[in-house]
């Protein structure tokens, strides 16, 4: 997945908002004021999502490229390596989608 991608994938869900609220790389995309993913724009090598905490450990578990949430609660969110070779663009974007449904409920 490239950035143009991630972004127009985050913009399509209703309701999905983007903000800059830490710096000018760090890309945040809301729902109802919460944020469900972030990413340097700058440096796009993983993306934040927020998961249920036993799914993210089992996310954890069965691929290389998740890993605990960078600079975030390691138990409700995980950085997402979207060069890995164990993942693919529509896995990426079911969890995207994951984390969405999980902040908007």
């Amino acid at each position: 997945m490239n950035i143009e991608d991630y972004y127009n994938y985050c913009l399509s869900l209703k309701g999905s908002k983007e903000y800059m609220p830490f710096d000018k790389k760090t890309l945040v995309f809301k729902v109802k004021n919460k944020i469900y993913t972030l990413t340097n724009i700058e440096n796009f090598e993983f993306i934040n999502l927020k998961c249920n905490p036993e799914k993210a450990l089992e996310l954890r578990e069965n691929y290389h490229s998740v890993k605990p949430g960078y600079h975030m609660n390691k138990k409700h969110w995980n950085s997402i390596y979207i060069k890995g070779n164990d993942i693919n663009n529509n896995l990426i974007k079911e969890w995207i989608l994951d984390s969405y449904n999980l902040v908007s409920k």
